[in-house]
């Protein structure tokens, strides 16, 4: 059985940390539409360009184990985003990584624990509440063109291609997107 590396307390905490924000760094440069793209060297093929957090998130992993594994939890937020909204995964990241050195900062000075994680459940409710009050509905085609070019990195043609389509589906109607050959 391979021997195992362990970590406690202050020690185990900060390769945590360290892991969250390394990977945070990587992925928040690709936040909002003013992001810069991410040049990601695989080791097939040539390397991907690509403004995607989630992309960039994915490629990531750290060569120290205890780093890696808080880059983990950073991923498993990003990725959870994903399949929950389909986009945000940016966002979550450089939410979580707030979220994790704030709340190691309070735990370092002597609060529980327990009770950061339960006002941190509430906040995470009254912001939800905030954004549902400040939503702008989307109406019409040159909304939807709107959104989807600035979800296409700012390229208004993927933004009429996709507004045309959901003109013909309905706002109730499904697109598949599938790569072509």
């Amino acid at each position: 059985m391979p021997s195992k590396d362990l970590a406690f307390d202050l020690e185990a905490r900060q390769h945590l940390l360290a892991g969250v924000e390394k990977l945070a760094s990587a992925v928040k440069a690709t936040l909002g539409p003013r992001g810069r793209n991410a040049v990601i060297d695989k080791s097939w093929g040539g390397p991907t360009v690509t403004k995607d957090g989630v992309t960039v998130a994915e490629e990531i992993e750290l060569k120290d184990k205890a780093e890696n594994m808080g880059a983990l939890l950073v991923k498993e937020a990003a990725s959870k985003t994903s399949d929950d909204a389909g986009d945000g995964t940016t966002t979550s990241t450089v939410l979580a990584e707030a979220l994790f050195r704030e709340g190691l900062r309070y735990i370092a000075a002597g609060v529980d624990a327990n009770a950061l994680v339960r006002g941190m459940k509430q906040g995470v409710e009254a912001a939800c509440e905030a954004i549902d009050d400040l939503a702008t509905p989307v109406d019409g085609k040159a909304d939807v063109q709107n959104v989807a070019s600035i979800s296409a990195n700012n390229d208004p043609e993927v933004g009429k291609i996709m507004a045309d389509a959901f003109e013909k589906v309905g706002k109730d109607g499904v697109i598949t997107v599938e790569e072509g050959k």
